[in-house]
């Protein structure tokens, strides 16, 4: 009887097979095993089977052996435990930024790291959520080239988005290019930014990546001294991901508040208790509508004591939404 062609790739069938088929709970026995390798058009025979398990082993597959009157054979240790997966599986699930098409392409590869019986069991996890998620498929990629042009020293240009009262997303500035030096990428609220100087007015601007379209590298040279950034001190500053002026605040809070200041200051912000159960904190802010709204949310929980500029601005807008209700 002539060999299969496929006969030549016993070891790699047999490989295929242990990571795909087996884990811990369930191992296959060497019947078991013979009759899968036959469904590759592959015979074999026990004591052959015995010798290229053991050349597994020696490659540094991790094939374990049950114990009993018929042993079984199962992968032990792979490259990500079933935990780290599921941690995985939950963190691309769970973000907005990547789109419901991508998010299911992206967590059946992660699938692929375990067996096929632990990997149903992961994708049941998949639908527990039902967060909204980007509609741009673009951003995936885009993500890709911001990352290119940051490592090559080089500009990026793009269309930037709004969506409009229709739900469709259209283009600033009658879709002309925008043209920035890309310096980092930063996860902020649940959504994902570009950091990028823009030189023609000098300054730092954030964009949203989800609202970026046809993201492509400059011909350019990037124009802004990255190793001088301090993207700690940046996202603290432009706190909630809208510029503005940054002031030296106190703020006060009641206790109950400390895990959310911790929170969003970091664990670095000094905590000064206070009378009738309440604490002050001293923290760098930007003086915007974002920060403001922040603090409102929390009413008679929280103050904004100093300095006198940003009582105002709270002034100021209280005032002018208390109008819009007169």
């Amino acid at each position: 009887m002539p060999a299969s062609p496929n006969q030549r790739a016993k070891l790699l069938y047999l490989r295929k097979i242990l990571l795909e088929r087996t884990d811990e709970q369930t191992p296959m026995s060497m019947p078991e095993i013979i009759s899968a390798l036959a469904t590759y058009d592959v015979h074999a025979e026990r004591k052959s089977i015995y010798t290229d398990l053991e050349i597994l082993r020696q490659y540094g597959l991790d094939i374990e052996v049950t114990k009993g009157r018929i042993p079984r054979y199962y992968i032990g240790h792979r490259h990500f435990e079933l935990p780290e997966l599921k941690l995985l599986v939950d963190a691309v699930q769970s973000s907005r930024f990547i789109t419901e098409k991508k998010s299911e392409e992206l967590i059946s590869k992660v699938a692929a790291f375990t067996s096929h019986p632990q990997s149903a069991a992961l994708k049941r996890q998949i639908f527990v959520t039902g967060r909204p998620k980007s509609f741009n498929e673009q951003s995936f990629y885009s993500v890709d080239k911001i990352h290119e042009a940051i490592n090559t020293g080089m500009k990026i240009t793009f269309k930037y988005y709004d969506y409009n009262v229709k739900k469709k997303l259209a283009p600033r500035k009658n879709g002309a290019l925008y043209e920035v030096t890309p310096v980092t990428l930063c996860w902020d609220s649940d959504k994902y930014y570009l950091v990028a100087y823009n030189a023609e007015n000098k300054e730092l601007r954030n964009y949203r990546v989800d609202r970026m379209g046809s993201v492509e590298l400059s011909e350019h040279k990037a124009d802004f001294d990255r190793s001088k950034f301090n993207i700690t001190r940046y996202a603290k500053q432009t706190f909630g991901m809208f510029s503005g002026e940054v002031v030296r605040a106190t703020l006060a809070f009641d206790n109950s508040l400390v895990n959310v200041v911790l929170d969003y200051f970091g664990m670095d912000a000094k905590i000064i208790p206070k009378d009738n159960g309440r604490f002050e904190v001293s923290v760098d802010v930007a003086v915007s509508p974002v920060f403001l709204g922040w603090m409102f949310q929390f009413g008679d929980k929280a103050k904004i004591v100093s300095p006198d500029s940003l009582v105002g601005s709270m002034r100021e807008l209280i005032k002018s939404n208390t109008a819009m209700y007169d």
